[in-house]
């Protein structure tokens, strides 16, 4: 298995915290997510490499691992286990399960991973195998942009090579973690899998700004709508609407739109709400006459 540098993936330093990676993550995720680069191969793989990296990195737990066994990681805790029982069967005077073996502190263990998950190596099992492991859990960052939490979809993306199928229910918070279990990495010795948890990462939108369940978004009104009042459309996550504009209307007046926000988690039929600011435009570019008229309108007021 050839060796994959996790912090090279993420352009970061091995002295990089935690928010380091995260911010790196984000920033790379973005730049080559699907739907970014629709059909590019190439930025789909580095898309599938940047949420490896991050799958390790950002877990205190599996970076520690990484540091530690590189490109054998997911099987440290297997081989921590298996030196523990080693050093007790050996102070009770045997030899167990690796033939008498000793795993020192300062040993290389590459062997003991070709030996136990395949490829020969020097210590070699004898008799059955004792003990099942529960495979390594897996961690995983998903990015979905906000049109993607205003409904139940379906997404289909790759850990380890293994392709997961999940539905993912409108009104998902960022940063929110679910559990899918057996999902993780398989067990060892006929244990159990190992469990996936997916944390969602929400893509700040560049028009909606999201608070819980609600929205807000500015509206241009041109001076003239302000004044007189009127019509306008305006876009909605569900599509444009209609909306009355009242005469004399403030720079800065905000509406409120019942049930135009996003869906609440799991609650079928209830939405937050979604808040409208006016951001009235002041002409610019005035022909003479228009600047005489307003002149006047000016004079008016006096």
């Amino acid at each position: 298995m050839a060796y994959i540098d996790y912090y090279k993936i993420l352009g970061i330093s091995k002295n990089a915290t935690t928010d380091d990676v995260k911010k790196a993550y984000r920033k790379l995720a973005r730049k080559y997510h699907p739907d970014v680069n629709p059909g590019d191969k190439e930025a789909e793989k580095k898309f599938k490499e940047i949420n490896e990296a991050n799958e390790v990195l950002s877990n205190a737990e599996n970076r520690e691992k990484y540091d530690k066994y590189g490109e054998n990681w997911k099987h440290g805790e297997e081989f921590e286990k298996a030196r523990q029982q080693q050093r007790q069967q050996s102070s009770a005077g045997g030899f167990g399960q690796f033939g008498g073996a000793d795993f020192g502190d300062g040993d290389d263990f590459s062997d003991f991973f070709q030996s136990m998950f395949g490829g020969g190596g020097s210590f070699r099992q004898r008799g059955s195998a004792s003990g099942k492991f529960k495979g390594q859990d897996v961690n995983a960052e998903l990015t979905l942009s906000l049109k993607d939490v205003a409904a139940t979809h379906q997404q289909t993306f790759s850990i380890n090579g293994k392709k997961v199928r999940i539905t993912i229910p409108a009104g998902i918070a960022d940063g929110q973690k679910i559990k899918l279990s057996g999902h993780g990495n398989p067990g060892h010795n006929g244990g159990p899998n190992g469990d996936l948890y997916i944390t969602f990462n929400i893509a700040e939108d560049n028009k909606f700004r999201r608070d819980g369940n609600n929205l807000s978004v500015d509206v241009e009104i041109d001076l003239y709508t302000a004044v007189l009042g009127g019509e306008l459309n305006i876009e909605t996550l569900s599509g444009p609407i209609k909306l009355k504009v009242a005469p004399e209307t403030q720079n800065g007046t905000k509406v409120r739109l019942r049930n135009k926000g996003l869906p609440v988690y799991k609650k079928e039929n209830e939405f937050g709400d979604l808040y409208a600011t006016y951001r009235v435009q002041i002409p610019t570019g005035l022909s003479d006459k228009e600047k005489e008229l307003f002149q006047q309108l000016k004079n008016l007021t006096k």
